[in-house]
């Protein structure tokens, strides 16, 4: 400052003429500094008119956000509102903490709601046009007993994970999930590129991808979640045979086999558990999806379940441990999207990217052959 100050005003009774302004004394100014604010003197200038100049050192110094930056990142790593001010300043250390020093708890509280809310207003706005998606992964977390939020991660040619979107609702229904798609087809998702999705088997998560991305659309559902459900429902003993058809079934390269032997193992448990064998068949299909793919086995157990965004949800947890009560579906929505940011600085390539090849060629396989049915469907019509 006192640089910028000399180059208005020259040095300390340097009277020369051609000068823009002219020292007018000091003031004291607050800063922000190591998560608070300190109080420091600076030069002022003012110009020939009378009028005050700014000092550039100054305005940068103000106009940067250091303090949201740390009490975003405090917040993200569980540093309590309450306890801010001791993560920052030590009681007997060597910057002052006083009324005014913007570490209380309703300071803190107030910059990251400021710099969280911008963050998740840029994020859901960004162009994903450029992203060479290949996967998609949604899922659902439940905030409290009236408000979930669905999730979206995508994963692109070169095996790199992206979190795309997320959205309130009430439950896992049709509308908040045709939502969700919405928005990420307003950002720039071309809806005619042929993807694989990975849901938890919700009926609601198929029927809007379906309708929104074609029935060729191929789905994969969850077989931790599969198997966790059937597991469930059956007593302890016949969790071990059907564990190992289960695992058998799904390591199978052949889906006419696989799909063969898991009816026999719901035919086996019509007598003991009717309800499971109806279960163990229903979407039996998108059950198989990666196997009908074709694609390699360890690309196959990276894609046939949801635990690429199960981790993300695993962290906005930890994140979101500290908030006792959600005053609304917006706060939700701000600690969950800044979560999600924190969670993809921890994002890994997919174990199994040199494979992503394979399924690419898989989904162009799929594309193509629906356009050509899109193309013969208006001959059969007129004929």
């Amino acid at each position: 400052m006192e640089q910028d100050a000399a180059a208005l005003c020259g040095p300390h009774y340097g009277h020369r003429d051609g000068r823009p302004g002219h020292r007018w004394g000091k003031t004291q100014g607050k800063i922000g500094f190591h998560g608070g604010k300190v109080s420091l003197d600076r030069p002022r200038v003012r110009g020939r008119g009378g009028r005050e100049m700014p000092l550039p050192s100054w305005e940068v110094a103000q106009s940067e956000d250091l303090l949201g930056r740390w009490a975003m990142n405090l917040m993200l790593i569980n540093v309590s509102t309450r306890r801010f001010a001791r993560a920052v300043r030590l009681p007997e250390g060597d910057i002052p903490t006083g009324k005014g020093d913007g570490v209380s708890k309703s300071a803190v509280s107030r910059r990251f709601v400021a710099l969280s809310a911008a963050q998740l207003k840029t994020w859901m706005g960004t162009d994903l046009s450029k992203l060479d998606l290949l996967v998609i992964q949604i899922d659902g977390i439940h905030i409290e007993q009236d408000l979930v939020l669905l999730a979206a991660v995508g994963i692109d040619a070169e095996g790199n994970k992206h979190p795309l979107g997320i959205m309130e609702g009430a439950s896992e229904n049709a509308a908040v999930v045709q939502a969700l798609l919405d928005n990420l087809l307003d950002r720039g998702l071309d809806p005619k590129v042929c993807r694989l999705f990975i849901v938890d088997g919700a009926k609601a998560l198929c029927k809007a991808i379906l309708r929104t991305f074609g029935k060729h659309t191929p789905i994969q559902r969850c077989q931790i979640h599969k198997g966790r459900n059937i597991m469930e429902r059956l007593p302890k003993h016949l969790h071990a045979s059907v564990r190992r058809t289960l695992r058998q079934a799904w390591e199978l390269d052949d889906v006419g086999r696989a799909e063969q032997l898991i009816r026999n193992l719901a035919r086996r448990l019509e007598q003991e558990a009717p309800g499971v064998s109806e279960t163990i068949l229903e979407g039996i299909g998108e059950i198989l999806t990666v196997v009908r793919l074709k694609l390699p086995p360890q690309l196959r157990r990276s894609l046939a379940c949801t635990n690429i965004i199960e981790n993300m949800m695993g962290t906005i947890r930890r994140v979101c441990r500290n908030v006792k009560h959600w005053r609304n579906a917006a706060m939700a929505l701000r600690w969950t999207g800044a979560a999600m940011q924190e969670a993809a600085k921890g994002f890994r390539r997919l174990k199994a990217h040199k494979q992503l090849p394979v399924l690419q060629a898989a989904l162009h396989a799929i594309q193509t052959q629906q356009g050509a049915d899109r193309g013969v469907a208006p001959e059969a019509v007129a004929a």
